[in-house]
């Protein structure tokens, strides 16, 4: 890990701070707020000891579930592994104390890093140009879909290019990302393969009775259900000859980085999640990052600012006539991009590609493990992640799946995405990542068997599940409704 070149970016962003502060007058206390809103006595709070405010604390983290405790085998979400090397980095005085209004002269560093970031990310993903600015893999797609339209707009075909066609093994935002721009969506179903159907995918392309045209098609691959687009190339060809964009959802890239690269399959527009294939920290709400990248053809338009070097230096600009405009406040979750980095260069290109190995090893290893206990969506040989369906298991016990996933937690385990894809009847989707050992997939496979086999000789043990947590089974609507984060 090349420490001291991040340690010396560090300190090239950290010029500002050397500034001299403002000499800014303080105000008492009761003019800003006003006489009549002060206490007249102290507010009737506890004095409780140091000991026991750590250890109420240490104890309600300890109730969490975290990558760092347990395994999380979200399917779709690469909840993998955050190397403490990242969070060491990100700590840098010179990137934490950054200011989004410091003067560029003083980020040279955090700017030199983003620029570094952008073009590895290019390489990794086969395309010429990059924006950091998404913070979000569903900011990434709504970035990416401004730019189909903004494409279209300068073709002057805005008006007729209004649909988008979005395939029903695709990542499940994609669809709420379309409708935000303003698109009409289109479902294009799946083959008995679990692959896009390309004789729907072209029928698809044709214009409709209103002769609304395709404006691009949305692609994941390997797809939801674990399964890489085969004809991946086909649908390129299909959809440019339609005049249409083709996008790539980055969810699911951990199962192919290093070994396939969206730009090489004919996509035209991508987005990372540096939140999933580059281990840094996701859930909760954030913090996330999604970077989106695109073919030449479409760098004048990503939005401003756009790092640019002139004779060394590096600068923000913001002259781009054809830009789709600002899309977040200053330059997105930069701690992020950091982390990112870190990771990047720990790894190189060697460990990147390990990761993608090991991740499709371990998939596989757990699928063949878990189909002797459930059916498998679509059997055959899956990538980061793969479907079981509970339809029949349901059928002959009454328990479904999401009474497993509910049982799982007395295990220590974290439930798998359940229900999703909505294709799959009783789908669990389970993703192991490249992280987990193979103590842990045995261990995970046999909680699940002991499930199988305890909704069998006793269904209401499950359905009722869990039972050793700090709360029960709630009612999800009503607790969505009504938060209370104590007992």
């Amino acid at each position: 890990m090349p420490e001291t070149l991040l340690k010396e970016l560090s300190k090239q962003g950290r010029v500002g701070l050397l500034l001299p502060e403002p000499d800014i007058p303080v105000k008492p206390i009761g003019k800003l707020l006003g006489e009549n809103n002060l206490r007249s006595e102290p507010p009737p709070l506890p004095e409780v000891d140091q000991p026991t405010v750590v250890r109420h604390f240490v104890r309600l983290s300890q109730l969490n579930y975290s990558v760092d405790t347990h395994f999380y085998p979200l399917g779709s979400c690469t909840m993998k592994h955050n190397p403490k090397v990242n969070e060491e980095a990100a700590r840098l005085n010179g990137f934490a104390f950054l200011h989004p209004l410091q003067d560029e002269e003083t980020v040279q560093g955090i700017l030199r890093l983003m620029k570094e970031l952008e073009r590895m990310l290019c390489e990794i993903g086969g395309m010429d140009a990059c924006t950091l600015q998404g913070a979000a893999g569903a900011q990434g797609e709504f970035i990416g879909l401004l730019l189909v339209r903004a494409w279209h707009k300068h073709k002057g075909e805005e008006e007729k290019r209004t649909r988008i066609l979005v395939p029903d093994s695709a990542h499940g935002t994609n669809p709420a990302s379309a409708a935000r721009c303003g698109f009409i969506v289109e479902n294009v179903p799946s083959g008995s393969d679990g692959c896009i159907d390309l004789i729907a995918l072209e029928k698809a392309l044709m214009p409709n009775e209103k002769g609304q045209l395709p404006a691009a098609v949305m692609v994941t691959n390997p797809n939801t259900l674990g399964k890489f687009e085969r004809e991946i190339v086909k649908v390129a060809e299909l959809t440019h000859k339609a005049g249409a964009l083709l996008y790539y959802d980055g969810a699911n890239l951990n199962a192919v980085m290093g070994k396939a690269k969206p730009g090489h399959m004919g996509c035209d527009i991508m987005h990372f999640n540096l939140h999933k294939t580059f281990s840094t920290p996701h859930g909760g709400g954030g913090p996330g990052s999604g970077p989106v990248a695109v073919k030449a053809f479409l760098e004048p338009f990503l939005p401003v600012p756009v790092i640019e070097e002139n004779e060394g230096k590096l600068r923000l600009s913001y002259d781009r006539p054809l830009s789709v405009g600002r899309v977040h406040s200053f330059y997105g979750n930069v701690l992020v991009a950091v982390r990112a980095y870190t990771y990047i260069m720990s790894m190189g290109k060697e460990g990147l590609l390990k990761v993608t190995e090991d991740a499709v090893l371990n998939a596989n290893y757990l699928m063949h493990k878990l189909a002797q206990i459930f059916p498998v969506a679509f059997p055959g040989l899956c990538k980061h992640e793969f479907v079981l369906s509970l339809r029949q298991f349901k059928r002959e016990t009454g328990v479904r799946t999401w009474d497993i996933a509910k049982r799982l937690l007395d295990y220590g385990f974290y439930a798998p995405t359940v229900y999703f894809p909505i294709t799959v009847e009783e789908a669990m989707m389970v993703e192991p990542t490249e992280t987990e050992s193979k103590e842990t997939l045995n261990a995970f496979a046999k909680a699940l068997e002991n499930i199988a086999i305890e909704a069998r000789d006793n269904p209401e043990l499950v359905q009722t599940a869990p039972h050793k947590t700090p709360v029960g089974r709630l009612d999800e609507a009503k607790a969505a409704r009504e938060l209370k984060v104590r007992w």
